[in-house]
């Protein structure tokens, strides 16, 4: 092993081709506080960022996705806040600590999460359906028709 160039190892000693070792991607947010592994907050704040939500807007109806896998839909709510802000939260409970375990990585974020969504006014607010499916919770919200505006022509005199 002496003979591998120095490049192929990382600074910690561990090769870059074992998939086990401690060799990560540069994150150019680590040192921020909002971050640091040393915080006691940084584990919740993770679990809201770490929260992906997609929404798309169709003819009929604008629909939200939110991928929360491993969680139940009981631990998740789904409400309405202000008459037409949308809010998605939920928990993720830490896993229980075994004293015999030895954890060699914690990536799965865990804690609170929260995000809201100012909805649009041709939302219908008193139809909104929320499903949970495979770890994917579907919030869809219909749309009220657009209605055309009413032309009356008037007819120009002399």
């Amino acid at each position: 092993m002496a003979m591998v160039p120095s490049f192929f190892s990382n600074r910690r000693g561990s090769s870059i081709l074992d998939p086990f070792s401690a060799f990560d991607i540069w994150d150019p947010l680590k040192d921020f506080p909002f971050t640091s592994s040393n915080s006691p907050i940084s584990r919740e704040n993770s679990a809201s960022v770490n929260t992906r939500i997609d929404w798309k807007e169709t003819p009929e109806a604008h629909v939200f996705k939110a991928d929360l896998p491993g969680l139940k839909k009981e631990e998740v709510k789904v409400e309405i806040e202000d008459g037409r802000v949308l809010q998605i939260s939920g928990q993720r409970n830490v896993e229980k600590e075994d004293k015999n375990d030895t954890w060699h990585r914690v990536e799965r974020s865990s804690g609170k999460f929260l995000r809201r969504f100012r909805l649009p006014e041709n939302a219908k607010m008193d139809q909104i359906k929320a499903c949970m499916e495979n770890g994917v919770l579907t919030v869809t919200v219909p749309k009220e028709e657009v209605k055309k505006p009413e032309v009356k022509t008037i007819e120009i005199s002399e």
